[in-house]
């Protein structure tokens, strides 16, 4: 750690530590994530994969789950994009996810990946995710904040109500939870649908503006 606010922070239990830079060459895939695959496959209709970054990755999943019955319907499966590495290998995550026969999708993890690759290149990033998984059909989920504070407190910043508006441009955004999560889940809702006649993924669609 090399920087705090004024102060001084509490390190609190069971958080986890980003190492940027380091190739830790750990399984992106525990015994534990192993025991909960079954559950997983009965009850799921996708499977999240957690710092997954190399094609290697995937199949070591699809071994994991090739152990159990197969389901009529695929699980799909959604890659959390949360480390430089796995940036770097997303066209070959995306060719070989396509060769694996199940849905596929994309999530733009930014809490990890700000930590990995620093706050001021996960703009960047994230566009770059963007641009990789429309050009290959790829669906997207734009995730890490949304809305925080109208989930928690009740009220949204104004920064964050652009930051929603720019998550029109993935299929899908993912909420925290907290104590105002259904009123973050109406004004997304409301908000998306204004932000479907201005834009269309990337591209601007000029659409009469208005003032009211």
């Amino acid at each position: 750690m090399t920087h705090v606010k004024a102060g001084g922070v509490k390190l609190k239990p069971e958080k986890g530590l980003n190492l940027p830079d380091t190739a830790l060459g750990l399984s992106p895939l525990t015994a534990k994530d192993e025991g909960d695959l079954a559950a997983v496959i009965g009850n799921a209709d996708m499977l999240g994969y957690s710092f997954v970054s190399r094609p290697e990755d995937l199949d070591l999943l699809e071994k994991a789950l090739g152990a159990h019955p197969p389901r009529v319907e695929k699980l799909g499966l959604v890659a959390k994009i949360e480390q430089p590495e796995a940036v770097r290998n997303l066209p070959a995550l995306i060719a070989r996810a396509h060769t694996l026969g199940r849905p596929f999708g994309v999530m733009i993890a930014r809490g990890d990946l700000a930590a990995e690759i620093g706050f001021e290149r996960v703009a960047e990033m994230q566009e770059e995710i963007l641009w990789l998984c429309e050009a290959a059909s790829v669906p997207t989920v734009w995730a890490t904040q949304v809305l925080e504070d109208l989930v928690k407190d009740g009220l949204p910043s104004r920064g964050e109500m652009t930051d929603a508006a720019m998550a029109a441009r993935a299929e899908c955004v993912m909420l925290n939870k907290g104590p105002a999560v259904a009123e973050a889940v109406t004004l997304l809702d409301t908000l998306l649908a204004r932000m479907d006649e201005h834009i269309f993924k990337k591209t601007p669609t000029l659409r009469a503006l208005k003032s009211w």
